[in-house]
């Protein structure tokens, strides 16, 4: 029976990881293994990793990657923490093939650990391109310790093929938070205000905010614009949700506590929503602002404007419902006034939705074999 370790460091993340789980759960040939770590397992970020377990998932190890503040220090030295819980990990749990997504440090760590142990990895959403933060070189990093790759556009697809990875291992499926989109049952908007003991306004929006992490850009000052630009829009709630840990999320976790206690009715804060929650809510909303991927890449598919500010995700592909703003307040209130009243003339063809994707995946990881196969040679292209 192949035994593949599924390894999850965020809300996020998990969420678009759930409908894999899921069937790898369900097949009787394989044995699923989770490693929760990181933000999961850390408290101000709400020790979601209970959800992993609400979901009835078993989760077979937990890596700690104790991180006291969002200093540079202290993300450095839990990678390199990462790096030893993941090696104890793996000598217990002896898997044939680690599958991870996306390009966080937690990630680098568990694919490096591996790498060292001869696991073959499997990396989904690779080739991706996000100039304002780190992920970017820790994203095209995985792809090179990895065997198997799963980008979500053909764009993406040439990119790892560049970087000299096997076209034939080189699989376009789509994304599967778009999957999740597509197979998901919807809350009503009074079922979420009930939940979330909120009452939504006349114009919704929903805000997450990451900082910058490459360059010199001052990301007190762009929330600040951002903050500012939000208090001036009348009749409109706004729920916030919680940074992911990086360099200088604490600052901006701290603005926005400061900011939304002086109007609770029109601000609400939430560590971490939860897939169905989380999509529902953006699916009652007029607008989603920030610089998240999700903006980005899954909310299109819930007919919501985006308004992605600053560099952070510069160079990911997007469609035509993203507006890209500038980072100063005049900029960003006038392309709030545009999203909020010209909602229904955007273009919502989502250049990430392809069918099946969680199948195809599984597919693959099923039915390749994978002895002998961490070995590989470079794929060099005639320009």
């Amino acid at each position: 029976m192949r035994k593949i370790c599924i390894v999850t460091g965020s809300r996020a993340e998990y969420g678009l990881l759930k409908n894999l789980i899921k069937k790898i759960k369900k097949d009787k040939n394989i044995k699923l293994q989770i490693i929760a770590t990181c933000m999961h397992l850390i408290p101000k970020f709400g020790l979601t990793y209970k959800e992993i377990i609400k979901d009835g998932f078993k989760i077979d190890y937990k890596v700690k990657m104790p991180i006291p503040s969002s200093s540079s220090k202290n993300i450095t030295s839990a990678t390199g923490l990462g790096m030893l819980g993941f090696s104890k990990a793996f000598a217990k749990l002896r898997p044939d093939l680690l599958v991870v997504l996306g390009d966080r440090f937690e990630i680098l760590s568990a694919s490096f650990a591996a790498l060292s142990e001869n696991i073959p990895i499997a990396h989904i959403h690779g080739g991706e391109s996000t100039v304002g933060a780190i992920d970017e070189a820790i994203r095209h990093s995985i792809t090179k310790m990895s065997t198997f790759h799963f980008p979500s556009t053909k764009e993406y697809k040439k990119r790892i093929i560049q970087m000299g990875e096997n076209p034939k291992r080189v699989y376009m499926v789509g994304s599967l938070g778009v999957e999740r989109i597509k197979k998901m049952k919807f809350l009503s908007k009074d079922a979420i205000e009930k939940k979330i003991k909120f009452k939504f306004g006349k114009k919704n929006i929903l805000t997450t905010f990451h900082p910058e992490t490459i360059g010199f850009h001052s990301q007190k000052k762009t929330f600040k614009n951002i903050l500012t630009s939000l208090k001036k829009i009348q009749d409109t709630t706004v729920i916030f949700t919680l940074p992911n840990i990086d360099t200088g999320s604490d600052q901006i976790i701290k603005m926005l506590k400061n900011f939304t206690k002086k109007n609770k009715k029109k601000y609400k804060i939430f560590k971490s929503m939860g897939d169905e929650l989380y999509l529902s809510t953006i699916k009652h909303s007029d607008l989603v602002l920030g610089n998240s991927s999700s903006g980005i890449i899954e909310v299109p598919s819930l007919k919501v404007p985006t308004i992605n500010i600053g560099d952070r995700q510069l160079g990911r592909i997007h469609g035509k419902s993203i507006i890209n703003s500038k980072s100063n307040h005049l900029s960003i209130i006038k392309n709030i006034k545009i999203a909020l009243f010209k909602k229904n003339k955007f273009i919502y063809k989502n250049p990430y939705e392809l069918k099946n994707t969680s199948e195809k995946i599984l597919k693959i990881l099923k039915k390749t074999k994978i002895k002998n196969i961490i070995k590989k040679k470079f794929n060099d292209i005639n320009f």
